[in-house]
């Protein structure tokens, strides 16, 4: 008896209700005490088989034609350029004709995972022949991969994006969609190669951006490309009128194209996100969604949303190769067209963005405003100053609200048995386990001594509020804030941060938590939403974003944010999509009195330079940060008029009604909604 192979692991299996023991054996060469007359079963040759096409390892197999491992290089160049792609196959059925014992046919069913609807499907055939030392020998071909495939030929994969989605506004009109642009560069191939350095620094001077690093770029390039510098909306005045321009540089070239834009280079960037190629890394995350070439949601909206966004691709599987003339041939073997993506609406409001973007334009430090409707909680702008960097610091920054909190306080406040006249004493100082507390520096010391509420709150006296410290405690301050949609934890379904309250404290960070420091933050979307809850009469939640469908992709090209009050959590898990009930909701006496007190800072308080904007209640603040002497201080601004509560957010500023201030009325002289 011939020495045998070892058996493959894992490949006992049922067949048909019996366990083709036998035939593994027979299919591996251990016949034993098989009987003559008794051939071991194909099915499990035929199997043995199938999985070893499926795994790309046939060394152990036995061919007829081809050794084990001439048929597993075959197989791997047959494969070509699904090689990545998962693939599945399984023995349909093995049939032998009557009175021959010595042959049998297996036919296999094959299951390629392409990113498509069903996968591409299909059927092989296999001769199986029962040799001398009674195991199966496979005849070995081509046909075993693709029931047409030639020994000439390999598997190629191309993949073909759909349309991406639209971004639409409140109203259903575009916000990013394709736009008309030029992509100006250096076309390599119509100038020598000692030209192309002059020409890069000559175009990059042309269109303002850095000669250095486009002239890098130029030369890492291939002799004959085209090598985009920048691409511009066709009005951009740095290339409507000025294509000659470009054209008269050595190799110099504006080419018309169309791109997913907004309607300008700033429009709500951080919010919304930009697209472009895929990173090395976004394709290795996606799962095989995504392809070295494809073109994705690289931040904001685009990249939370980019599955939604982009569609599925089409896909095309050919065979490539040669004819017996050595011709190059190309047939197609599967295709399937690519699915468009779907639009996805968002609540802004063009009008509000532009007024909002114009009243920042001018900022030198970090600012942020976002206006909400009160009614239905939807955000009409987000707008981030030229100083933030790209980030979206209008819904996701972190920063103590300081004098803004007062208002969450005094609910706390109105809630303990205090009434808007009760007198507090506003004192220079006020002392609390150890620690003193002041007022700020321009506190005006004629608005000392007992004061009511309304003015402490009109005023912004910090000692009067901190005076109170017993009488609420860090828990009472956590609910009112819940109760005004602020320190709650869900997903926004924009990456939007809600504030942060801390349950737990020390005396002195309690005190400190009273008038918006200690360990408080917030960003400008949940002071904005502090006052919306106050005019809406009941808790707001912001809306950025209509969530599509519960079934619908999202996104797998990178992270996604959620609101919390204690850390950032994934998309990818269960973080609710809703704010847990308020345990203490806030009611109509309550909304009104605060309402009343807004009123009183814009009358008779920190904020009587909004009333000639239009402003109807207002909160102003600033609050100290960092280890510098005197602090670096935060300004800060909240106000309401009509169904619109805005709030402005400075990171460096002197005071909330000087810097913050004129920001929000800008705003608001500019925005008549």
């Amino acid at each position: 008896m011939p020495p045998a192979p070892p058996p493959a692991a894992g490949r006992l299996r049922a067949l048909g209700g019996t366990l083709a023991l036998t035939g593994i054996l027979g299919a591996l060469g251990l016949t034993g005490c098989t009987q003559a007359d008794s051939p071991p079963d194909p099915v499990a040759a035929a199997t043995a088989l199938a999985d070893g096409l499926a795994s790309g390892q046939l060394a152990t197999l036995r061919f007829d034609g081809a050794t084990g491992e001439a048929a597993t290089a075959s197989v791997r160049n047959a494969v070509g350029g699904l090689a990545d792609v998962p693939r599945n196959v399984r023995v349909v059925g093995v049939t032998r004709k009557p009175g021959d014992d010595d042959t049998a046919t297996a036919t296999l069913g094959w299951t390629w995972t392409v990113p498509s609807t069903a996968g591409w499907s299909y059927q092989t055939q296999a001769t199986l022949h029962l040799a001398e030392d009674k195991s199966w020998h496979v005849t070995w071909t081509p046909t075993l991969v693709e029931p047409t495939l030639t020994a000439a030929e390999h598997f190629t994969l191309e993949r073909r994006q759909g349309a991406r989605g639209s971004v639409l506004d409140g109203d259903g009109n575009v916000l990013v969609g394709l736009r008309d642009v030029y992509r100006v560069g250096i076309d390599k191939g119509r100038i020598p190669a000692e030209q192309a350095a002059a020409s890069a620094t000559a175009l990059a001077q042309l269109m303002g951006i850095d000669p250095a690093a486009y002239v890098k770029l130029v030369g890492a390039s291939g002799a004959k490309q085209f090598v985009p510098a920048i691409t511009l909306r066709v009005d951009d005045p740095r290339i409507a009128g000025h294509t000659e321009a470009v054209q008269a540089i050595p190799g110099g070239a504006a080419i018309a194209d169309q791109a997913m834009l907004a309607p300008s280079a700033t429009f709500a960037r951080a919010v919304l996100g930009t697209v472009g190629p895929a990173t090395a890394e976004i394709v290795a995350k996606s799962g095989g969604r995504v392809g070295a070439t494809d073109t994705v949601g690289l931040s904001g909206l685009q990249a939370r949303y980019d599955a939604y966004l982009a569609g599925s691709p089409g896909l095309t599987v050919r065979a490539v190769g040669n004819d017996a003339a050595g011709a190059a041939t190309s047939r197609t073997l599967f295709t399937e067209p690519p699915v468009p993506g779907r639009s996805l609406s968002t609540m802004l409001e063009p009008a509000a963005q532009n007024a909002a973007e114009a009243a920042l334009a001018g900022t030198t430090v970090p600012a942020a405003l976002v206006a909400i409707r009160p009614s239905t909680g939807e955000i009409v702008a987000s707008a981030n100053g030229p100083a933030t960097a790209g980030l979206d610091v209008a819904d996701s920054g972190h920063a103590a609200p300081g004098s803004t909190f007062k208002l969450v306080t005094s609910l706390a406040l109105l809630r303990a048995g205090l009434t808007p006249d009760s007198p507090l004493p506003c004192n220079d100082s006020v002392t609390v386990d150890g620690r003193v507390f002041g007022n700020y520096a321009d506190y005006a010391a004629g608005h000392n001594g007992t004061i009511p509420l309304r003015l402490a709150l009109a005023y912004s006296c910090n000692t009067a509020y901190i005076s109170q410290h017993d009488l609420v405690s860090q828990d009472d301050l956590a609910d009112a804030a819940a109760a005004l949609g602020v320190g709650v934890s869900f997903d926004t379904g924009f990456g939007g941060f809600l504030g942060s309250v801390p349950r737990a404290a020390t005396a002195t960070e309690h005190a400190a938590s009273m008038i918006g420091q200690g360990k408080v933050e917030t960003s400008a979307l949940a002071v904005a939403t502090i006052a919306a809850s106050i005019v809406n009469g009941s808790t707001v939640v912001p809306r950025l974003v209509e969530r599509p469908p519960a079934d619908a992709p999202t996104s797998a090209t990178g992270p996604t944010s959620a609101t919390s009050a204690t850390s950032a959590t994934s998309a990818a898990s269960s973080v609710p999509t809703a704010p847990p009930p308020p345990a203490k909701p806030l009611t109509a006496a309550e909304a009104e009195a605060l309402r009343a007190m807004m009123r009183g800072v814009v009358t008779d308080g920190t904020a009587r330079s909004l009333a000639a904007a239009g402003v109807v209640g207002a909160k102003t603040g600033t609050a100290e940060y960092g280890t510098e002497t005197p602090p670096r201080t935060h300004a800060w601004i909240v106000g309401f008029r009509g169904d619109l509560a805005v709030a402005v957010y400075v990171e460096d500023g002197q005071s909330g009604s000087g810097t913050a201030g004129p920001l929000l009325a800008a705003f608001l002289r500019a925005y008549a909604g």
